[in-house]
């Protein structure tokens, strides 16, 4: 094949291929640029299910990170091998070793900055939400 193009289809399958995220240090850890994100992405191991990732919304009140999970979130969150901690992928960096620290003093808070945030929290606030977590990295 010439060179011509080859080049050319290396640099589209560059830009096509999905970002790669690798764990970066606790000191990377920095609420304030992750406020204007819509998801982050939690990993939890709970013995019957093995490792599963799914996405929730955030929140950064005072500068720390906050989640509010739903029933089924809180469930896997709480039986995690690893309890109480998760892994962390945010704004394209991943934490191995956060710790999902129950928050109830803030579930107002966050539940105000969640309806401020999100338009579609109009519905999702009526369910129940029993966990209130602020993200902690180790």
């Amino acid at each position: 094949m010439p060179r011509i193009v080859v080049l050319p289809l290396l640099m589209l399958l560059t830009l096509a291929a999905p970002a790669r995220v690798t764990a970066v240090p606790r000191a990377d850890w920095t609420p304030g640029e992750w406020a204007s994100e819509s998801t982050l992405e939690l990993t939890t191991d709970r013995p019957d299910e093995g490792s599963y990732t799914f996405p929730v919304w955030l929140v950064v009140v005072d500068d720390q990170v906050f989640v509010r999970l739903g029933g089924r979130a809180a469930d896997r969150v709480q039986k995690s091998k690893s309890a109480p901690y998760v892994g962390v992928t945010v704004g394209g960096k991943r934490f191995e070793h956060v710790r999902c620290e129950p928050a109830p003093e803030q579930a107002a808070r966050v539940a105000e900055a969640i309806g401020h945030k999100y338009t579609s929290d109009l519905l999702i606030r009526f369910f129940p939400h029993p966990l209130t977590c602020r993200l902690v990295p180790e």
